[in-house]
């Protein structure tokens, strides 16, 4: 994960290979608390941000992203279970897409939801980083046979 240069409202998933914009290891002084509490989620030492954070969106979109906050550790929670919660079953697709909208990724945990069958569904970051940080918040840590 890095911080862009310009992209100080974002978080974003980079690949080095990716990354045309000129990445900065200098981390602003507004940032540094984050950093240092992402860090410790990576190194499974935090399971809850304690961030002043103001994302921007709609009246909606920052509804589903404080139920989201709500979302424990190594939980997750379907789309319909959401939709749900703000007392619209018909919703589901508007979460969804408030879900995908979410600019601060980990943070705001939108990768802690699911599709009502289970499965992984729709991650901006991908369905193999949203795998991932499921698999880091799992109690339960799957060991390779081979």
């Amino acid at each position: 994960m890095e911080l862009s240069e310009g992209e100080s409202n974002k978080l974003s998933f980079l690949q080095k290979q990716e990354s045309k914009e000129k990445i900065t290891d200098i981390i602003p002084n507004e940032l540094e608390d984050c950093v240092i509490q992402l860090n410790e989620y990576f190194e499974g030492e935090r399971k809850q941000f304690d961030l002043k954070i103001n994302p921007e969106g709609t009246d909606f979109q920052k509804k589903v992203w404080k139920l989201l906050e709500q979302i424990p550790y190594g939980k997750t929670i379907s789309y319909l279970e959401l939709s749900k919660q703000l007392g619209d079953v018909k919703a589901i697709r508007a979460v969804a897409n408030a879900n995908g909208k979410n600019p601060l990724w980990i943070i705001v945990p939108c990768h802690r939801v699911i599709g009502s069958d289970g499965s992984l569904t729709g991650y901006a970051g991908g369905l193999h980083r949203k795998q991932w940080l499921l698999e880091h918040e799992s109690p339960y840590k799957q060991q390779s046979l081979f």
